[in-house]
């Protein structure tokens, strides 16, 4: 499959509310990389903090966002590969790392301190083309629908992951704050998993769909008091909590849901900080851990749930023209579930 010299992509030319999408060269693969033609690629919330530079380390623009995408490899670079021509690969949010640090040699590659990312420190999936590490990338199942696996590149991994961590076991309440695009997909997760889930937003059509997943129980967080539902509703809180929401104030909620002895993972990323009322946390023995999307393992565990039937996310498709009204759909909250750009 011949490959052009240039292809159109979504380039954050400097930080602000709109990308561009413009004409870009096509990239060589060089040692232990391939370049991907792209069939789908997810549009995550973290793509948004990235061309608005809303974290404290920020990308340099110009740059390709996006880091859900799946496509087709259509040429390797030098060196050996576990990979072939015409393979579907992904890629992912933990690009490459360094693979000799402490970090990668005891299984926590996620922290490498030398660490790539994609559609951050380098370009993404937001185009028709992109690199990918044959080391570090998705392996897409067979079958696969791309644009409904794409979400499970970034938002599956990342849920499945915080959910391993939070070490709730089966026939423990586990409760999602937050059932947007991340945790729509953690519901899903948790009942494979053989949780009891509760779902906690402040949108009714987001409780809804986190019905539909499987959350046996929701709690609307703008008309009721949620570590006062919980609590009720579980007779002393949830053995695990896992935040996705990308508000302050469900961080705090988190240790009022908690059971004494409970563990609250955060995922979600708001820009401020939380009110953390260390008597409480004491007293009821909470353990409070950040969980940062997830490993080569995490992702294809987490992939193979999906292959499996047990995960299905509520996807909708859209063009690469559409990115920017996608951005602004996301600023307000009005994305039920996920959406891909279909290539």
């Amino acid at each position: 499959m011949s490959a052009p010299t240039f292809f159109r992509a979504a380039v954050v030319e400097e930080f602000g509310p709109e990308v561009n999408v413009r004409d870009v060269d096509l990239p060589k693969p060089d040692r232990h990389q391939a370049l991907v033609k792209l069939h789908a690629s997810g549009v995550c919330h973290t793509d948004l903090h990235a061309a608005e530079g809303d974290w404290p380390v920020k990308p340099e623009p110009p740059f390709v966002p996006g880091h859900e995408g799946v496509g087709e490899i259509v040429e390797l670079g030098p060196g050996d590969h576990d990979l072939k021509v015409g393979d579907m690969v992904g890629n992912v949010w933990l690009w490459s790392a360094c693979g000799t640090c402490e970090h990668c040699r005891t299984g926590w590659e996620t922290l490498c301190n030398d660490a790539e990312y994609g559609g951050y420190t380098v370009n993404g999936s937001f185009g028709e083309y992109m690199l990918v590490d044959t080391r570090y990338c998705a392996r897409i199942p067979e079958g696969s629908d791309p644009v409904e696996v794409a979400p499970i590149l970034c938002a599956g991994v990342t849920v499945y992951k915080g959910l391993k961590v939070a070490e709730t076991r089966p026939g423990q309440f586990m409760v999602i704050s937050g059932a947007g695009g991340l945790g729509h997909i953690a519901v899903q997760y948790a009942v494979a998993m053989g949780m009891r889930v509760i779902a906690v937003d402040i949108a009714d059509d987001k409780l809804e769909l986190a019905k539909r997943h499987g959350a046996e129980f929701t709690v609307n967080a703008k008309h009721s008091d949620p570590a006062e539902a919980v609590q009720e509703y579980t007779g002393g809180g949830a053995h695990g909590v896992l935040v996705t929401a990308v508000h302050e104030a469900a961080f705090g909620q988190a240790i009022g849901m908690a059971r004494k002895g409970g563990t609250i993972v955060f995922n979600g990323l708001p820009p401020g900080d939380f009110p953390a009322p260390i008597f409480e946390i004491v007293f009821k023995a909470l353990t409070i851990r950040g969980s940062l999307v997830g490993t080569r393992q995490d992702l294809e565990e987490a992939l193979d749930f999906y292959a499996r039937g047990m995960i299905k996310p509520t996807v909708h498709e859209c063009s690469l023209d559409d990115v920017n009204s996608v951005f602004e759909d996301m600023r307000h909250g009005k994305i039920e579930g996920r959406m891909s750009i279909k290539y």
